[in-house]
């Protein structure tokens, strides 16, 4: 790869990720794998696998606060919660059709519950103990449990 062509692409990296990304594909479609911008694909796959795997957690935490409401509270469900854990549930399960986040989900299942578990005592003002230790159920079976009527 040429200097002046690596620091276009560096250059087009910055200014419009986009562009860049539509850059790359091109290169890769046109299979001129020396011109391509490593360092910064580098970089830009390992942000994208952070911030996949942080959406996991984050929602997963998030669905299982709310279920977890749901089930202590019964007296004061709102139709709030339910789309909350029907948004989260519906985003997970897109999210988990990758096989590989789908074991990550099951691997941070235990943080997950922890944070979960924290929230929802948070939000209730019940004590901690008043939720289960640890998760009976695992992240995909979290996933597709109903909202109970």
């Amino acid at each position: 790869m040429t200097a002046t062509a690596t620091e276009e692409l560096s250059a087009l990296y910055l200014k419009d990720e986009t562009a860049w990304l539509d850059a790359m594909v091109d290169l890769i479609g046109r299979k001129e794998y020396d011109e391509m911008d490593y360092d910064n694909l580098r970089e830009y796959l390992t942000d994208m696998a952070i911030r996949d795997r942080r959406e996991v957690l984050s929602r997963l935490v998030v669905l299982i606060a709310h279920h977890l409401k749901w089930l202590s509270q019964p007296e004061k469900r709102t139709p709030s919660w339910r789309a909350t854990i029907e948004q989260q549930s519906d985003e997970l399960l897109d999210i988990l059709e990758s096989g590989v986040l789908s074991n990550y989900a099951e691997e941070i299942l235990p943080k997950a519950y922890l944070r979960a578990v924290k929230y929802a005592a948070g939000e209730t003002g019940l004590p901690l103990t008043k939720f289960p230790r640890k998760s009976e159920l695992t992240a995909s079976e979290w996933v597709a449990l109903p909202v109970p009527k």
